[in-house]
């Protein structure tokens, strides 16, 4: 990434560093201040500046001290202030369609609120046997794939406002109960990129599902692919709907940056 204004010789201004910074964890996430230096070109102690400034003023976070920089609430707020502007469902209806139609399967889009995730649409699995349309029921996000996939996505210090208290709700036998246990989930989607549903929202209903990104590389909603317990059977066919869940979030990030 160049340092200097386009169609300038001048010298990088502290101004044109910090944007630098910004696209720079836009685009990758996270950063530590010896990779800003590097990039910018700049000494550590003017990166470590840089980064400090922008931590005062919301734009990026700090998990722990030394360690990585990553986009903070204003920065997310700016990405949600674009994506407000644009109607999310009907957007995403004519790959939630296609993806129901790869699958066979129910497919949904939600969305998080607080602790919560709303079902906003819903294209029904044509089969006989199927899970029913979700469209505006509200669920305990740690109690879904879709909700598991959004809370994964999110930084320690966004879960710790969300979660003061530490206290989960459950609906089924199988949801997850405790804080620790919420933990070790939300590590095993980071890892795998997607999160499945155990039947811990509803008794025989499972699901798989992924997140999708705002511009600001944060989690924004979430695609799954919902089926009877029933029919999963010993070979578990949802980890085969990762690499099409994956294709269809790409295609509504897509979609949503096209229509900005």
């Amino acid at each position: 990434m160049s340092n200097l204004v386009p169609g300038s010789d001048s010298v990088p201004t502290s101004v044109d560093n910090a944007l630098s910074l910004l696209a720079l964890i836009g685009e990758q996430r996270t950063i530590r201040v010896s990779e800003a230096a590097e990039r910018l070109g700049v000494a550590r102690s003017t990166a470590h500046r840089l980064l400090s400034a922008l931590r005062r003023h919301g734009f990026v976070l700090q998990d722990k001290p030394n360690g990585v920089y990553r986009p903070g609430p204003v920065l997310h707020e700016i990405g949600l202030a674009a994506i407000g502007r644009i109607d999310i469902r009907s957007v995403a209806r004519p790959v939630l369609e296609e993806l129901s139609e790869q699958t066979r399967e129910t497919v949904s889009l939600s969305l998080i609120e607080g602790r919560n995730v709303r079902f906003v649409d819903c294209v029904e699995s044509p089969r006989t046997v199927r899970v029913g349309d979700r469209t505006g029921i509200v669920m305990p996000a740690h109690c879904t794939a879709a909700g598991k996939a959004i809370l994964a996505g999110l930084s320690p210090m966004e879960l710790d406002r969300r979660y003061q208290d530490r206290t989960l709700v459950t609906r089924t036998p199988n949801s997850i109960s405790t804080w620790e246990r919420l933990e070790r989930e939300l590590a095993l989607v980071r890892r795998h990129g997607y999160a499945l549903n155990e039947q811990e929202g509803e008794e025989g209903v499972c699901a798989v599902a992924v997140a999708v990104r705002d511009l600001t590389n944060a989690p924004l909603a979430a695609l799954a692919v919902l089926l009877p317990a029933a029919r999963i059977g010993q070979a578990d066919a949802r980890r085969d709907f990762v690499p099409l869940l994956d294709g269809a979030a790409a295609s509504v990030q897509r979609l949503l940056r096209a229509s900005l």
